[in-house]
C-alpha cells in the first residue's frame, strides 16, 4: 500500500479526532476514578468508537438518508449533549458523574469526543475518495494513537496534583462547552446556508 495515501488518509483524522485537545476532557470526565476503572473506561471508549466508526464507514450515508437527517444534524446533536454535560459539570456536583456505575465512557467521551461529526465526516470523505482499505488503517492507528495517550493521561495528573486536576477539570468543562457550542453553530449556519 502507498505511504502516501496511508499519510493523506492518517492526518485529517488525526486533526479531526484532536487527541491532544481531548485530554483534558478525558480528565475532567474521569476525576475521582480508580486506575482500574479509568483503563477499563479507555477500552470501552476506544471499542465505542471504533464500532460507531466502522458501521458509519459502511454504512453511514444510508443511514442518515434512511432516518434523514445530514452530517449537520448530527453535529448539532452531539453539541447539545456536550453542552448538557459540561453545564451539568459546572454547576452541579460531579460526584454522580464518577460513578463507575455511570458509562461516560460510552458518551460522551467515545462519541462524540473520540469519534465526532467532525471525525466521522471526515471518515466518510476518505472512504469516498480513498478508498475503505487506507481508510480502516488510518482509523485504526489514530484509536491506538488514542488508547495510548488516554492510558496514559495519569501522568498529567499526577504532575497537576489534586488542586491542579480539579482547576484543570473545570476549565476543561468551560472547553467543552465552547466545542458543544462551535458544534451547534457550525450545523446550525450550514442549515441555514441550504448546505445540511
Amino acid at each position: 500500500m502507498d505511504l502516501n495515501i496511508l499519510a493523506l488518509t492518517f492526518i485529517p483524522l488525526f486533526v479531526a479526532i484532536d487527541v491532544l485537545g481531548v485530554v483534558p476532557l478525558f480528565l475532567s470526565l474521569t476525576q475521582g476514578l480508580t486506575p482500574k476503572e479509568k483503563r477499563t473506561l479507555v477500552t470501552e471508549a476506544t471499542l465505542t468508537a471504533l464500532a460507531v466508526s466502522i458501521v458509519f464507514l459502511f454504512g453511514g450515508r444510508l443511514i442518515f438518508d434512511f432516518m434523514g437527517i445530514t452530517e449537520d444534524d448530527f453535529r448539532v446533536g452531539g453539541g447539545i449533549v456536550l453542552l448538557v454535560l459540561a453545564v451539568d459539570d459546572l454547576i452541579f456536583s460531579s460526584e454522580s458523574r464518577r460513578n463507575p456505575e455511570t458509562k461516560v465512557g460510552i458518551v460522551p467521551i467515545g462519541i462524540p469526543l473520540i469519534i465526532g461529526p467532525a471525525a466521522l465526516t471526515t471518515l466518510l470523505i476518505l472512504n469516498d475518495t480513498y478508498g475503505k482499505i487506507p481508510a480502516i488503517i488510518s482509523l485504526l492507528v489514530n484509536l491506538l494513537i488514542v488508547w495510548v495517550v488516554f492510558r496514559k493521561s495519569d501522568l498529567v495528573s499526577k504532575l497537576l496534583g489534586e488542586a491542579g486536576s480539579k482547576a484543570v477539570a473545570k476549565v476543561a468543562a468551560l472547553f467543552m462547552a465552547g466545542i458543544a457550542v462551535m458544534m451547534i453553530r457550525v450545523g446550525l449556519t450550514a442549515m441555514l446556508a441550504g448546505k445540511g
